[in-house]
């Protein structure tokens, strides 16, 4: 009886005792659960394509980086996405939500690509201006997304400026990463 009781106490503390080990303060008796505890502590960071910072007991954290919007000849000063946010969860169908300048447009659209993981064409989308769009100002607009039913992944939404002239020097573009999942 007195063995069985020793063998529970021991199976209970050994659990208890590696979950301590995962969060383990540093000699100055800071806790460390993120690569910003980390860094903080003044652990070396190891710079990778996310930094990393490596803990005396062998633990990495990696930094967490924001979902990256990329503009091409273009800027947040000519358009801004609403919805969906970078780096968001979208189902098949979804809405494109935001304000671009009156210039973004031709003829009060824009059009709007989804582009899978191998940067070949998902879907494509209008843009419609949700007001009067021969301005400098912002125009809301709205544009509505259907991706094949057979996709779950990854993928890259990008808002194109209308360009009738087809000079690449009028070309501008906005993207980011998204996943399709539902």
């Amino acid at each position: 009886m007195k063995k069985k009781l020793l063998i529970t106490i021991a199976i209970g503390i050994v659990p208890i005792s590696l979950i301590g080990f995962f969060y383990v303060k540093n000699s100055a008796n800071q806790i460390i659960l993120s690569f910003e505890d980390c860094l903080k502590a003044g652990y070396p960071v190891v710079e990778n394509k996310r930094r990393q910072c490596k803990t005396p007991d062998g633990r990495t954290y990696a930094e967490e980086l924001p979902e990256k919007i990329t503009y091409v000849n273009a800027s947040e000063d000519l358009i801004k996405v609403e919805l969906p946010f970078p780096g968001a969860v979208t189902g098949k169908s979804f809405s494109v939500i935001g304000k671009a300048r009156g210039n973004w447009f031709f003829e009060a659209s824009f059009p709007v690509l989804v582009l899978d993981k191998n940067r070949k064409e998902l879907a494509v989308g209008i843009a419609q201006a949700q007001g009067e769009w021969m301005t400098t100002n912002f125009v809301p607009f709205r544009a509505e997304i259907k991706a094949p039913e057979s996709y779950i992944g990854p993928a890259t939404l990008v808002l194109i400026k209308d360009n009738p002239s087809g000079l690449p020097e009028h070309d501008a573009s906005i993207s980011f990463p998204i996943t399709i999942e539902y």
